[in-house]
This record gives structure tokens, C-alpha cells and sequence, in this order.
């Protein structure tokens, strides 16, 4: 990435602006704001996040906020309520009071006698999610935004709810929000209130896996900020973006196809969940110079030519060998001018006889599927995002617990963009059961890599929103359709369907060991006809500001391992994630923190089923010494899920704060 340091405009920075919401609570926000812009107003760019200005979120801030603002607007970077360095207390994710608030900063920016009344608002993963949320309440001011790596549909596509299915990551992330949530306010910028909002923040953090997993259907809980429900009421200009490594890919397409009232576009490149002028797996792209003609148009009305571009900018990942992680991936840049794009079509491949994969449709089969517990551990992170090993290794380990069909040979490449769609005529043995399908791309040498996947809840045939049990033995047609994807198999590859009862440790199993019968399936192709060389579209290579100047207490590193118990047959699959600590050089304060997770399963018993989590969190200068402690775990009987949480608090080695978290949940056809 390209360091810029001098800029049109000069930039003062605020390293603690209030904002006092109408309640009177005080929101803390870092703004970057040209200096001139007194005498010559500028758009004003909103961010509203939890995950902490002052030590969260600081290293890409400085390489992206600083840039907005030198080329002339002002840049607001909110610590949400009850987060970070402001008052007040987080109830939930995106409640009425989060995007209330939002919306508040905006009208408040507007008025600020720096800005000339139009605002932008962005953010990735949360910060996206809330700008779309936001945007559908139609604050008069927000004229356009840009979201990253996110949704528009909390309940199916989001870290809860995969195809009617208990993600893990309800639990993982969950963890991650109890861990992040409880640390207290930097003293520099509160001053002796500290100990105080420290203190009121832990004796009210709620435990957000107990309170996700309480809905575990599409109830109105889950509608409530999924944009899908009336893409109508987005008025402003929407630039969305993700990553094919990420969990949030499916949504741009949505989005742009959805959202008729305002501009809308998408990109889609190869990164896992981060920001794409840093992202990996390369190539990164000069994202920030294309946020600037997004924001250029639509907050200062310059003509940048955006509303010209395509609707849809993807990039298409050539064949390669499995690994769980990838510093690159190679690819060209494809550009459709319409979406949907008459240039994809859809093509039949049938599941047949003799585990064939054959163009067109086939007759009826009868295969039964019984996989172990344990197939899916090839399958990697549900949200690539620490750096780790986390992406889908090779999948013959999975593919020899599932039931596979694969195809002849390829005689020309093929180039799928979009979902495939399933379609299965099936039964089961049991009343709750599920199904896991990936679409693999199968080496000469036989390495298999996972092109795409999806998974399904049975019990969700016909309604996310009023599940039923599924009558055993009888027959059943389900369709569903597996994540979107831009992938270029090259001849000599063969396409492999891989179908399985068991997909662990994505999402949590049935409550019983469970036998499929496959009696009919096929496959729909999303297929670009369209062939070509080279990049159908350019971006500009990365730029960002001056990175974070920082001094490494402690180096970060990843570990990813699975074990099996000789002795009981235990598989447990054992992630650690350091991130690290490090000293901030300007105002000094020395954060960081450790992930731990185990997730572990009986191959043979589905209520064998664990997950813990044990986060470390570390606050320090001079003196100063704060420490969190994290811990949760997970575990269900037939009948019901139990949830356990704890929060010990530190003050040096002086425990200050406990608390406990004990749920018990019935299960709802999970």
C-alpha cells in the first residue's frame, strides 16, 4: 500500500469529540476535519461501531479516515453507547437505540457549522449493517453510503442462522462481543468516571449468545433491521462490497438487485472480512480512491462517472490447489453492466447412478447418507477474519463422509457466477434433521477444494418463520441455494456434489444421529458464458494515510489444531488467536488480547456436542493495569441448549467484578 502524506486539504484532528444525544448521554467520537472547513463546508462521513476507537478499530482508522478528510470532508468515528470512551449502555446489536443514536449524529453533523448538510455513512461488518439499517430510516441528511461485509437479512445471513441452522458462530461471536464490550474507557479521555462507567458497563453487559439464541426462527425479532423486509425505503446511494472469503458475499447481489429507489453498485473481490485497500488474500485494491468518487458524486455532486460504472465489479478466482489460507489468489477482474446479468445462464447437472454428475436431469436415486459427527472439519471459519488459518483446506477428509457425485472431466473452462441452486428430493429417519451440501472442485492429482457450500434445516421446508418436525421415512423436496461465488474451473477439473447429514463444527448438530435417503437431486449452475483475457475492469492500486505508530509488547500469532482422542474417539478442533499487545506511541496506551476456542464432538453422538470460548483482554499505562476475563461454553440435550458465561474484571492483579451467566433454551426444531 502506497503511503500518502500531504493531501488537498489540511486535517485537524479531535481525538475526543462529544455528542450529546437528546437523552443527554455523551458519545465520544474521533474526527478528522479540514481545517478551512469553517470558512468552506464539506460532507461530513459517519462511522458508529462498539469495537473502540481508541485501541479497537485505530489501526485502519488512521490509514482511512485521515485520507476522506484530506480531500475535504469530516470524518466522525462514534464510539457506540456503553462502548469504548462513551456513557451509557449497549443493549443488544442494532437496537432502536443504536440506530436512533445514529441517526442523531447525522442530523447533529449536518447542522455543525463545518459541514454544507449533506452526510455519508460507513462502516464494514457492523458498521455496514447499521448503515443499511439506518438508511431505511431515511434520516434527511444521509445522502448516500458505502457498506462492507455485510447484510440485509439478520435472521439467514448472518453470524446466527444458516439455512434454518444453528450457526456456531452465534456462540463465537457472541463470546467476542461479552469479551470486547466489558473493557472500561481510557481514563486519559474520561478522566476518574472511569472506574465507575467500567463497573456499570459489566454489571449490565448483556449476554448476546443466550439472547440470539432465544429466536430461533425468522420472528420478528430477526425482521426488525433486515433491510430485505422493504428495500424500498433505501433512498441513498449504496456502494456494497465484499469478499468471496468472507461470510457476507451473498448480500451485494441482493442489494443491487433490490434496491431500485436509489443508486446502487456492487464489488465482490477475493478478501477475507476486511477492508479491501489492506485486505487479503490479495490482489487489494485502491478501495479509498474509489470511496472518494462514490462520496465525490453523491455528497458533493461532482460528476465521477459512478452512476455510469457496472452494477456488478467481481472478481473471478482461478482453480487452485486447497489450503486453509492464501496470501493470493489469482483471478481477473469481470465487470457485468446489468445485474442480473443476461450473460448468466443457468445450467442443469443431475445427480445420478454410479455417483455421477451429468449435464441435464437425471432419474431417481437411492443413496443413504449417515455421516459422522465430525464431517465439516475440513470446512474452516464461518467469518475468515483474524489471519489465521481459517479458510476451507482440502476437503477429501469431508468428501469421505459425505456422498459424493462427481463429474467427467471438463474439456473447457467454466466460469460460475453466482449461487447454485439445490434441489433434493430426500427423507429422513428422524424427526429434526438436517442437510449440508458443497460443490467442490476435484484436482487431477485428486485434491479437492470447496468451490461453495450450503446447509438447511429440514424442519425449515417450508417456513424459516414456522418450522416442522419432518415426518420420518416420508419423501421431501427441498431447494436451497449455496453461497455466491465467482470461480473459474479449469479443463481437466472435475465437479464434485458432496451431500452430507452432518456439517460440524459450522453449525450445531441434530439432536439424534440421523440417516438420509437421497432419492433425486440436481444441481442449478450459475454459468458466464461470456469468455474473455484479462481484467474487464481496473482499479487504482492501494493508498492509505499514515499507519499507526505503535511499539510490540508481544507479537501476534495463530494456531489451528485438531486432535482425536484414541481413548473416548473426541475430536476437538482447538483455535488460539493472539493478537498480540502493542503500545500506542502518540497517546501511549498499551492494548491487547487472546481468543481461545474448542470446539470438540463425539463422532458417534451428536449431544456430545461442546464449545468453549476464553478471551483475554489487556488495558494498560503507566501504573494503570486492567485485565478481562471471558469465559462461555455450550452444550444441549435433546431437548434443550445450556449456556453458561462468566466476566471476571481486573484491576492489577485485584479482582474487582465477577459475574455469572447461567440460560437454559429449549431447542425449536434445531
Amino acid at each position: 500500500m502506497k503511503t500518502v502524506t500531504e493531501f488537498p486539504r489540511k486535517v485537524v484532528e479531535h481525538p475526543d469529540l462529544g455528542i450529546v444525544m437528546p437523552d443527554g448521554c455523551r458519545l465520544s467520537v474521533r474526527a478528522w476535519i479540514p481545517q478551512d472547513a469553517g470558512g468552506n463546508p464539506v460532507p461530513a462521513i459517519v462511522e458508529h461501531l462498539p469495537y473502540r476507537k481508541r485501541d479497537g478499530t485505530i489501526g485502519r482508522d488512521n490509514l482511512t479516515h485521515p485520507y476522506f478528510a484530506g480531500h475535504g470532508y469530516a470524518c466522525l468515528r462514534v464510539d457506540m453507547r456503553g462502548n469504548g470512551d462513551s456513557e451509557g449502555l449497549m443493549e443488544d446489536e442494532y437496537s432502536e437505540q443504536e440506530l436512533q443514536d445514529a441517526c442523531d449524529v447525522i442530523a447533529w453533523s449536518a447542522c455543525q457549522p463545518w459541514c454544507n448538510g449533506n452526510v455519508g455513512m460507513m462502516g464494514i461488518s457492523w458498521g455496514g449493517f447499521n448503515a443499511l439499517q439506518v438508511a431505511a430510516k431515511e434520516p434527511p441528511a444521509l445522502k448516500a453510503i458505502i457498506t462492507l461485509c455485510s447484510t440485509d437479512d439478520r435472521y439467514a445471513d448472518d453470524i446466527h442462522y444458516k439455512g434454518g441452522l444453528l450457526l456456531n458462530e452465534n456462540q463465537g461471536w457472541g463470546a467476542t462481543m461479552l469479551s470486547y464490550s466489558s473493557r472500561p474507557p481510557d481514563p486519559a479521555l474520561v478522566g476518574e468516571r472511569w472506574r465507575e462507567m467500567w463497573l456499570d458497563r459489566l454489571e449490565n453487559e448483556p449476554f448476546l449468545p443466550a439472547v440470539w439464541l432465544s429466536h430461533q426462527t425468522r420472528d420478528a425479532y430477526w425482521k426488525r433491521g433486515s433491510v430485505c423486509e422493504d428495500f424500498s425505503r433505501i433512498k441513498a446511494a449504496t456502494l456494497a462490497v465484499g469478499g468471496w472469503g468472507d461470510a457476507y458475499k451473498n448480500a451485494v447481489s441482493r442489494l443491487v438487485t433490490g434496491i431500485t429507489k436509489a443508486p446502487a453498485k456492487g464489488i465482490v473481490g477475493p478478501w477475507i472480512h476486511k477492508y479491501p485497500h489492506f485486505a487479503v488474500p490479495k490482489p487489494a485494491i485502491g478501495f479509498l480512491q474509489e470511496a472518494l468518487r462514490w462520496w465525490d458524486r453523491w455528497l458533493k455532486d461532482i460528476d465521477t462517472g459512478v452512476e455510469n460504472d457496472p452494477a456488478m465489479r467481481l472478481y473471478l478466482m482461478d482453480s487452485v490447489p486447497p489450503r486453509d489460507w492464501y496470501e493470493e489468489r489469482p483471478g481477473r477482474w469481470i465487470a457485468e453492466q446489468a445485474w442480473p446479468s443476461g450473460r448468466i445462464e443457468s445450467r442443469e447437472f443431475g445427480l445420478g447412478s454410479n455417483s455421477m454428475l451429468s449435464a441435464g436431469a437425471q432419474g431417481p436415486i437411492e443413496y443413504a447418507i449417515r455421516s459422522p459427527q465430525d464431517c465439516g472439519m475440513a470446512g474452516g471459519e464461518y467469518c475468515a477474519i483474524w489471519l489465521g488459518p481459517e479458510l476451507p483446506g482440502d476437503q477429501r477428509m469431508d468428501d469421505e463422509k459425505s456422498c459424493c457425485f462427481d463429474g467427467a472431466p471438463l474439456d473447457e473452462t467454466l466460469d460460475i457466477v453466482g449461487g447454485p441452486v439445490v434441489r433434493l428430493t430426500l427423507s429422513a429417519d428422524r424427526p429434526v434433521a438436517m442437510v449440508a451440501v458443497r460443490l467442490c472442485d476435484v484436482q487431477p492429482d485428486g485434491a479437492s477444494t470447496r468451490i461453495t457450500y450450503g446447509v438447511f434445516n429440514l424442519c425449515h421446508r417450508n417456513s424459516h418463520e414456522f418450522p416442522e418436525a419432518v415426518v420420518p421415512d416420508e419423501a421431501m423436496e427441498v431447494s436451497f441455494r449455496l453461497d455466491d461465488v465467482a470461480y473459474s474451473i479449469k479443463p481437466g477439473h472435475r465437479l464434485r456434489v458432496a451431500v452430507s447429514s452432518t456439517y460440524w463444527p459450522m453449525v450445531w448438530p441434530s439432536p439424534e444421529e440421523v440417516t438420509l435417503t437421497l432419492r433425486k437431486g440436481s444441481l442449478d449452475l450459475t454459468v458466464r458464458t461470456s469468455r474473455g483475457e484479462g481484467d474487464e475492469w481496473t482499479f487504482a492500486e492501494p493508498e492509505g494515510a499514515k499507519p499507526w505508530q505503535t511499539e510490540t509488547i508481544r507479537p501476534a500469532s495463530n494456531r489451528r489444531e485438531t486432535a482425536r482422542d484414541p481413548a473416548t474417539g473426541l475430536v476437538t478442533l482447538a483455535i488460539e488467536d493472539d493478537f498480540g499487545e502493542v503500545r500506542d506511541l502518540d497517546h501511549g496506551l498499551a492494548s491487547g488480547g487472546i481468543a481461545r476456542e474448542r470446539w470438540s464432538i463425539d463422532p458417534a453422538d451428536p449431544l456430545s456436542a461442546r464449545g468453549e470460548t476464553h478471551w483475554t483482554e489487556t488495558l494498560s499505562r503507566d501504573q494503570w493495569q486492567v485485565r478481562t476475563e471471558t469465559i462461555t461454553s455450550m452444550r444441549s440435550d435433546a431437548t434443550t441448549f445450556f449456556l453458561e458465561g462468566r466476566i471476571d474484571a481486573f484491576e492489577g492483579e485485584k479482582l474487582v467484578f465477577t459475574r455469572k451467566f447461567v440460560n437454559e433454551i429449549s431447542r425449536d426444531h434445531i
